[in-house]
């Protein structure tokens, strides 16, 4: 194996350690924080804090977190669309929303990581 390809396998452990750590964060305010997260959400739509989502296991807990990460880190979009109350997202504790933020955010940028660490890997570049 080549030492570009040792660097490019190397790249993808650690961004596969990266999705291991979020996915596991996730999971734990999932499990940690699930109802602090969903009484925050009174006045905006129900899609966002579904009840199946609370009691639907891991994957549940998981889809719990990631919806409302999303909409904590993109409101706009949510309001412009009348999903979300303004007055719940102003309420909403700003702990809890940076983390939130930063684990959007670290998704979004590990899943372009390991895309791009595939499209390097198959286009031959490094030979």
């Amino acid at each position: 194996m080549t030492t570009a390809g040792l660097i490019i396998g190397s790249l993808s452990c650690i961004v596969g350690i990266g999705l291991f750590v979020c996915i596991a964060l996730a999971l734990y305010l999932g499990y940690a924080k699930s109802e602090e997260l969903t009484k925050h959400f009174k006045n905006s739509s129900s899609s966002i804090t579904s009840a199946t989502h609370r009691h639907s296991g891991p994957y549940g807990k998981m889809q719990l977190v990631g919806g409302i990460s999303f909409v904590v880190t993109f409101p706009r979009f949510f309001l412009k669309h009348g999903i979300l109350n303004a007055e719940d997202i102003g309420n909403f504790p700003l702990r809890l929303k940076r983390k939130l933020v930063a684990l959007q955010w670290s998704f979004i940028g590990l899943f372009f990581a390991m895309i791009s660490l595939v499209i390097v890997g198959k286009s031959g570049v490094f030979g």
